[in-house]
């Protein structure tokens, strides 16, 4: 019988966060504890360093499928593995969401022997950054729908309010509301509807900050909605940016966590990776890179959506390249690609399994070709694996000339990544021409096509009349040289999330373009994306419990 995740971290014992910021580098008079096992620390940290910037490692995966990839564990295990060779390594990861948390996923703070601690925690409220997310993002919509009750000076439009208020939790009954109701001493009757914390801009301007005083600029630049004679209006024009900055303060910095084998770690920030762009702050980054000589982060979902944004977007904005870049695999997950259903897993399957490498292939194809960057294939190790199956991918992707190693961490922590470790690091030292998929000049609808072509495997965009009308408004209004941050499904390369594997000669539908002014990038939605999930028919919040001393149980 296996242990829970949650029992094999409340089995470690955790050192105290002084030892653990010690470890990293990080002198005391940056170091704000949260209690014993987590601290903030202070962004003056890294103007004050001249140390050098590390190398950064991407770890990315194939198309995920309800079975898991374990992206989040491979990057903590790889981490750990790189520490047993001798490396100063740091770990920046993003922060978990109450609504998967209560809902399907459960936790998501690594799993098995590589996690980060205290993950209780880090799954529940942590140090209070998402809260500040959220009172930041309500406090505009309660300035925005105010503004309209005392007057209206700026002759916004009631019915082109883009603005929505957020809650952290899933919560489909909130998807449409009608507020305002009551009288008029109530408010101005409107239709509403609320996001999920992290999929508000918010967190995206928080993720893509600079500094406190590139977050305030950011904020001010959000777009709330449109006047009456079409022209947007911004946070700014509310006056709500400094207030809004001043509940961010703090969550802004980032937050020093550990892994189980005492490995420093950031977990900061935690934007939807099909609404937003998927990746921890630039901040968090950009101090583990200062603090380590090799800094080992994550993107959300497949290679096609996280991995492209945080290419396209996050190191395009903050200016960084990547030395290397992992993707992680799963038998289970590469099975499904090859037509298994997900109760039939368990079973061992060789010709299911190799009908599902050319997804894996795609993404591989992706990071090399598109994007030029050295790469390793980490065949992410369960315990239901049969040996026959992990030996049938390593020589597939062999026999093709995919760089692979397997990954044992979740069964046996940083020993389990030694072997990606010493790989990763010798990927580091490689040359590479790392570019983007597409440049600033194109316009949006370039931008679009060219990620569907080169990245998704698509033959073709179609805007629909909506969209085309959106594009051209955006386009008068200057934002045609952002960067494009395409929501879609992200089960699979297409906009259709039953077409898995590595589908060909399928065209992508575009029927909704907004900017995200603060955040600096056009979201271009295609499919039916939620902002606000639901929960599912037995939430995973029913198996959470806590005793009368405190201990949770449950937690995935």
């Amino acid at each position: 019988m296996y242990k829970t995740d949650i029992e094999i971290a409340q089995s470690i014992e955790m050192k105290h966060i002084g030892e653990i910021a010690k470890t990293a580098g990080v002198d005391e008079k940056y170091l704000e504890q949260y209690g014993n096992y987590k601290a903030k620390v202070d962004l003056s940290l890294l103007k004050e360093s001249d140390r050098k910037e590390g190398k950064l490692i991407l770890v990315t995966a194939i198309t995920p499928t309800p079975a898991g990839e374990g992206k989040t564990t491979t990057t903590i295990g790889l981490a750990d593995g790189m520490r047993k060779i001798g490396k100063n390594v740091m770990v920046a990861l993003r922060e978990p969401s109450l609504g998967p948390v209560f809902g399907i996923k459960g936790g998501a703070a690594g799993g098995g022997y590589a996690q980060v601690v205290p993950m209780e925690d880090i799954n529940l409220h942590f140090t209070g950054d998402f809260h500040a997310i959220g009172a930041a993002n309500n406090l505009l919509a309660a300035m925005l729908d105010n503004h309209i009750y005392q007057g209206n000076e700026l002759n916004i439009d009631p019915r082109r309010i883009s603005w929505k208020r957020c809650v952290d939790m899933n919560d489909r009954q909130l998807r449409y509301v009608t507020d305002g109701l009551g009288g008029r001493v109530n408010g101005v009757p409107r239709e509403d509807g609320y996001d999920i914390t992290v999929a508000s801009e918010i967190m995206a301007v928080l993720c893509l900050a600079s500094s406190l005083s590139d977050l305030k600029e950011r904020l001010s630049r959000i777009i709330v909605g449109y006047t009456y004679d079409e022209k947007p209006v911004t946070a700014g024009q509310l006056k709500a940016h400094g207030a809004m900055a001043a509940l961010l303060k703090e969550a802004i910095k980032p937050n020093l966590v550990q892994t189980l084998e005492g490995t420093p770690a950031f977990g900061h920030g935690g934007p939807f990776a099909n609404i937003a762009h998927g990746c921890n702050s630039v901040i968090a980054t950009k101090m583990a890179m200062k603090l380590g000589d090799y800094a080992v982060t994550e993107a959300g979902f497949g290679a096609d959506l996280g991995a492209e944004k945080f290419l396209d977007i996050k190191c395009r904005y903050a200016g960084l390249k990547p030395s290397a870049v992992v993707i992680v695999a799963t038998v289970r997950a590469l099975k499904m690609h090859g037509g298994v259903a997900k109760a039939d897993l368990g079973v061992e399957n060789t010709d299911a399994l190799l009908k599902g490498v050319p997804n894996l292939l795609r993404h591989v194809s992706n990071i090399k070709n598109v994007y030029k960057l050295p790469s390793v294939v980490a065949v992410n190790k369960f315990p239901t694996d049969t040996d026959k199956e992990i030996q049938v991918i390593i020589e597939e992707c062999k026999k093709l000339g995919v760089n692979v190693v397997l990954s044992d961490v979740w069964a046996k922590g940083g020993e389990g990544g030694i072997e990606l470790a010493e790989e990763v690091v010798r990927l580091c030292e490689e040359e590479n021409n790392f570019t983007f998929s597409y440049e600033d000049e194109l316009s949006l609808p370039e931008k679009v096509e060219a990620v569907v072509k080169k990245v998704y495997g698509g033959s073709g965009v179609v805007f629909d009349k909506n969209a085309q009308k959106q594009l051209k408004t955006l386009a008068d209004l200057g934002f045609s040289k952002l960067p494009v941050c395409i929501a879609k499904t992200q089960y699979s390369f297409s906009d259709d999330q039953t077409k898995l594997g590595a589908p060909e000669d399928f065209t992508v539908t575009v029927r909704n373009v907004k900017v995200s002014a603060g955040a600096g990038f056009v979201v271009v939605l295609t499919g039916e994306i939620m902002t606000m999930p639901g929960l599912p028919k037995v939430p995973a919040a029913e198996k959470i419990d806590v005793d009368s001393d405190g201990k949770i149980t449950g937690l995935f």
